[in-house]
């Protein structure tokens, strides 16, 4: 294991910046603006699903097979936000053609993945110059309702005009948050807007590199949310059915990428946030909150020394330890919480610096994407305990591309990319498209078990959801080959009987 500078650097500040369990760096602010309100509708019948016309439709589903285990995809990584599922009776091998492609739909702008209860899917994405949230029949396509609003967001580097964080479900609500700040509250079965705030305005939120992108979090009567107003808060509670702030946290680092998380530690309930965005200098790190009132346990400093640079993965919690992981030189670290709720810091890595992508954690080791650009991306194991990096595999082999010149054969490799523990293997999306089952064991390193080209599309960034056997994937870009345009996909990924 080896430690950079910039760790360095950041231990240091550790040290300088614990607080005593339980001190608020700040008095809670007042709300500044009351959430815009809705009156309440009568209540109706279901909203019956109607042909979409943006839908192609290819397959029907194969039926789930009778030993299956399925669950619903209520928020960005899942149901335990950790991009761990229990799914079983999934398709493995892939065909020679890869799964099926049951429907597609054209999508607008954006990064947002679905999210599903039952038999509804919702899906934020951007269509010219509105955002719009999509209700649809998990399995057709069909639709149930639609919503849109306007925004004016312009992506600084020119990568993506469109929503980043994806939706969240819960109690019969849906709740999405735009790339400007813009929060609703629906209806899941009828669309009805219960209320909405504009945080970036009221919070004074200036645009950050990439605009707003952590999906918020459901704990308990809590809608949870970076915030990272200049000088406070970092964090805000907002009542999930009234929309008002119950709480604000923090009083600095700007809004981090990475999505809040809740856990369990030493039996009490706690909010993890790894903060950190548009800053000089550049500040952030992994923020720990008790949810009961928005106490700040502690901060623990984490981020690269470079000004343009983010805090992007969600941390992942292991028992009383949690992980984050940053790109832009910085690596990873293992923060101990100890029973007081201060922290120290278990170690320290540069092999594993994680961009956009979460690393996940299986039987005491951590499995991610190590890299911040395309070239020189790597698979990376490490050992939990200490740190160590077991192996790095960089993924490559041959794809014959067809062409007017005729068959090509050229390297390719998942370069980047996005994991799912699934069915007691490794889902992995590359992000020009390539779709894996992977065997990652710290003894017998990287095994490739099946793979299939899914569309020839640069920036597939967007983690993939799986629910019900079936898996949802964004194709953000033109394909390259076969020039379809950015779509949603659904694939059926169900095993046969």
């Amino acid at each position: 294991m080896k430690m950079k500078n910039v760790s360095i650097f950041f231990l240091f500040l550790a040290a300088v910046t614990q607080l005593p369990a339980g001190e608020a760096p700040i008095a809670h602010v007042p709300d500044p603006a009351a959430p815009v309100l809705s009156p309440e509708l009568p209540q109706k019948e279901p909203l019956q699903a109607t042909k979409n016309d943006d839908v192609i439709i290819h397959a029907k589903p194969k039926p789930l097979h009778k030993e299956a285990v399925t669950h619903d995809w209520i928020s960005f990584l899942g149901p335990t936000l950790n991009a761990v599922s229990t799914e079983t009776k999934l398709l493995k091998p892939f065909p020679t053609a890869g799964p099926t492609l049951l429907w597609e739909m054209k999508k607008g702008g954006g990064y947002s993945s679905p999210a599903i209860l039952k038999d509804r899917l919702v899906y934020l994405h951007r269509v010219g110059d509105n955002e719009v949230v999509e209700c649809l029949h998990a399995e057709s396509g069909d639709r149930y309702w639609k919503f849109g609003y306007p925004t004016t967001y312009k992506d600084r580097y020119g990568y993506n005009n469109g929503p980043r964080a994806s939706p969240v479900i819960d109690s019969g609500r849906v709740y999405t948050f735009g790339a400007q700040g813009m929060l609703h509250c629906f209806s899941l079965q009828s669309g009805h807007l219960f209320w909405k705030r504009d945080l970036q305005t009221e919070f004074k939120v200036p645009q950050d590199f990439f605009g707003i992108s952590a999906t918020p979090l459901i704990e308990g009567e809590l809608l949870i949310i970076s915030i990272g107003a200049p000088a406070g808060p970092a964090v805000i509670a907002l009542d999930k059915n009234s929309g008002k702030l119950v709480w604000s946290s923090g009083d600095t680092w700007g809004p981090g990428y990475g999505s809040p998380v809740a856990a369990t530690i030493h039996g009490k309930r706690r909010v993890l946030v790894f903060a950190g965005g548009d800053s000089r200098p550049p500040t952030g790190g992994l923020l720990c909150i008790d949810p009961a009132n928005g106490k700040l346990d502690f901060r623990a400093p984490w981020r690269s020394a470079t000004y343009e640079s983010v805090n992007a993965a969600t941390p992942v919690v292991i028992g009383n330890q949690v992980f984050v992981s940053a790109s832009y030189n910085t690596g990873g670290t293992l923060i101990t919480i100890k029973p007081d709720f201060t922290h120290e810091v278990a170690w320290t890595s540069e092999d594993l610096g994680t961009h956009w992508n979460t690393a996940i954690h299986k039987d005491g080791y951590l499995y991610g994407f190590d890299g911040r650009h395309m070239e020189g991306a790597a698979v990376v194991c490490l050992e939990v305990k200490t740190g160590k990096q077991m192996w790095r595999q960089v993924p490559e082999w041959n794809d014959v591309v067809k062409s007017q010149r005729g068959d090509q054969t050229r390297k390719h490799s998942t370069f980047r990319g996005t994991f799912l523990w699934a069915d007691g293997k490794f889902l992995c999306l590359g992000e020009i498209g390539h779709l894996l089952w992977l065997d990652l064991t710290p003894e017998g390193g990287y095994k490739e078990l099946s793979r299939a080209w899914l569309f020839a599309s640069q920036d597939t960034w967007s983690v993939p959801v799986l629910s019900r056997g079936l898996l949802y994937v964004n194709q953000n870009h033109a394909d390259a080959i076969n020039k379809t345009q950015p779509r949603l996909l659904c694939y059926d990924l169900r095993a046969a009987e």
